[in-house]
């Protein structure tokens, strides 16, 4: 499938990669760091292995606009979510050992079918999902570090 649009961020983030991949891939941890009115609901058991099904619903009242995800891609430090639903594409995340830490990528890659709901994400909504994206990072990297400093227990 050919992608329209990506959104590439990266984060250094000092924590190990294995903790870093925790951080993405526990569903728990996830809502720590996901935007507020995004959730992550399994279809099934919670799992990041390939295959496994979730919904991400955005938590607009009335609409609660809703993408079914599959992970297409899954080896150690790398989960790929594929979605369906308003929008098409891949999200893709990435732990990459770096120094004495990990450098997290995010590649969201997507097109959006509908040329009026593509219409109104350009000129409304695509500067603030960009945003939303790296505040995302700063978010799992602050759990990410704030579990690696003596506190995995908590």
């Amino acid at each position: 499938m050919e992608y329209s649009q990506v959104f590439e961020q990266s984060i250094y983030i000092n924590a190990s990669a294995t903790l870093v991949e925790r951080c993405i891939t526990d569903n728990q941890l996830m809502h720590l760091w996901l935007n507020p009115m995004l959730k992550c609901e399994p279809v099934g058991r919670w799992s990041t292995e390939l295959g496994a099904r979730s919904r991400f619903i955005i938590q607009i009242p009335l609409l609660q606009p809703t993408l079914e995800s599959t992970v297409v891609q899954r080896e150690p430090g790398l989960v790929v979510w594929e979605f369906q639903g308003f929008f098409q594409g891949r999200d893709r995340w990435e732990c990459q050992p770096e120094g004495n830490g990990t450098r997290l990528t995010n590649r969201f890659a997507f097109r959006i079918p509908n040329p009026l709901i593509a219409f109104g994400f350009n000129q409304f909504a695509a500067k603030m999902t960009k945003e939303d994206m790296e505040a995302q990072l700063r978010r799992l990297k602050n759990v990410a570090e704030r579990r690696g400093s003596g506190n995995a227990g908590r």
